[in-house]
């Protein structure tokens, strides 16, 4: 009988393990297939080695402009799937997740096939073999969503893309959130001719309005075709291609394509674990939790993707860290996402934390935001990567930053300084005073504070320069109140 039995061997359920471990608690975690979970074999890890290759492609267009010789860099697929599986084994080496975890005193069950509960405490695995546990943490992922609609069987998913030997010349992608655009993104730089549909008015309808401005903007300069408000209805083979069906402002339009790829929706991986066994309640494919991590029966916990709440990385981790703490320690910490950085490797990055601008609306005491475009920066037109803005939202009643959206260059990296303020419960005035190395993508953040302590009216000036309307702000111009 064991403590704990983790079962999934991703972010989540390696990040539960050894919390419990260091616990003191008994362990076992059951992993289906490979370790490493969506993340690292056909996730975050795959996908951003393409978006290293299409950055690389995209950046030999500036050439010329920096008097550099060479011609336009063409894709060897081939070779690029196998550097894509060679960055994938180094993780898995670096990592040694088996041997951590082993070595951490859990006893890890690789490639143990489909587990499945028999009962509140009993998990059978792939062969046949039962294991005993009095707490059990549920951390199997998710997968992609094949949308049943006729035709169906003519498409590809996101996990399919691994298997392709090489680049469609046309494809059409259902789902214009952060995987549909990613794949959009790198597809197009790779020379393919990419149909973007997204269901919802406009892409990355859950960001916000400036993330889903700016990414538009860039993907219609790339070439990518953006079909928003519109629903695909059956695709049909024909030959070599897919004629694809959808309707666009109540009309009824065709789309001939060599493949059409669906990135609508992220379900958990309930089927095979028979959780009716375990009387655990499942909603529209998550496993449903509350605050401590916990589902319907009390002594099994679940964290990551499979409880559909926020489907990240990062707070996989956090989740699972925190149902192993209430299930060693017994049901106590509470957590809930709100300062959760994230975005997308699409070519400009984007990158959010905190509230939207239209989120913002609902808090006591008002609020305000600054915009400062990418071309107001030294370093984007050093680089000459002016595309993209960031906004930044802080409270007028007590100048709490409240959230940053930013689309540009380095986005990802820029982002994680407003979330570290955040968490530190920082002032814009002391994010404006922050002494930014120069010449960086950062200093747009330093930017935009200053602009908003401007505007919240913390600098006192001069009654004629207020006359001046909103002042322009170099990096290198620290205005002290």
């Amino acid at each position: 009988m064991q403590d704990v039995i983790v079962i999934g061997g991703g972010p989540a359920g390696v990040t539960a393990a050894l919390k419990a471990r260091e616990l003191g608690a008994s362990v076992a975690l059951v992993e289906r297939g490979r370790m490493g979970g969506t993340c690292t074999n056909d996730g975050c890890v795959p996908t951003r080695v393409l978006a290293k290759a299409a950055r690389l492609v995209r950046e030999a267009q500036h050439f010329e402009d920096y008097g550099l010789g060479g011609e336009k860099p063409t894709v060897d697929f081939p070779e690029l799937m196998a550097r894509v599986q060679q960055t994938v084994y180094a993780i898995h080496e670096k990592k040694q997740l088996v041997g951590h975890l082993e070595q951490a005193g859990a006893t890890v069950y690789a490639n143990a096939g489909d587990a499945h509960f028999v009962d509140e405490h009993t998990l059978e695995l792939g062969d046949g073999t039962r294991l005993q546990g009095t707490k059990f943490i549920v951390c199997t992922g998710g997968h992609s969503r094949r949308v049943a609609l006729p035709g169906s069987e003519h498409t590809i998913t996101y996990n399919d893309l691994w298997s392709l030997t090489r680049l469609p010349r046309s494809i059409a992608i259902a789902g214009g959130a952060a995987t549909g655009c990613q794949l959009a993104s790198i597809l197009a730089a790779f020379g393919v001719q990419v149909w973007l549909f997204e269901h919802a008015p406009r892409l990355l309808a859950r960001e916000d309005q400036v993330v889903s401005r700016y990414v538009a903007e860039a993907f219609q300069q790339r070439g990518i075709r953006m079909i928003t408000g519109a629903a695909v209805e059956r695709i049909e083979r024909r030959h070599e291609d897919c004629q694809l069906f959808y309707t666009d402002q109540n009309q009824t339009q065709t789309l001939a394509v060599e493949a059409v790829m669906m990135a609508i929706g992220w379900p958990g991986n309930v089927e095979a674990l028979n959780l009716e066994a375990a009387n655990v309640k499942t909603d529209h494919g998550y496993v449903v939790v509350n605050d401590f991590q916990q589902t319907s029966t009390p002594h099994i916990f679940a964290a990551g993707d499979i409880t559909g709440r926020m489907m990240l990385v990062q707070s996989g981790g956090y989740e699972g860290r925190v149902a192993a703490e209430n299930a060693v320690l017994g049901v106590g910490l509470p957590y809930k996402h709100l300062i959760v950085p994230h975005g997308g490797f699409t070519d400009p990055e984007y990158a959010s934390v905190g509230l939207t601008e239209e989120q913002a609306h609902t808090v006591s005491g008002g609020y305000v935001a600054a915009v400062v475009p990418y071309g107001d920066l030294d370093r984007a037109v050093i680089d000459d990567h002016t595309e993209g803005a960031c906004k930044l939202i802080v409270s007028q009643e007590s100048h709490r930053i409240l959230g940053a959206h930013i689309v540009g260059e380095q986005a990802l990296e820029i982002v994680q300084l407003v979330a570290a303020g955040m968490a530190a419960d920082m002032w814009v005035e002391q994010l404006a005073e922050l002494e930014i190395a120069y010449p960086t993508y950062t200093s747009i953040i330093g930017l935009a504070a200053r602009r908003l302590v401007q505007d919240l009216g913390v600098i006192p000036l001069a009654p004629q320069w207020h006359s001046l309307g909103q002042l322009p702000i170099a990096e290198w111009e620290q205005s002290q109140g």
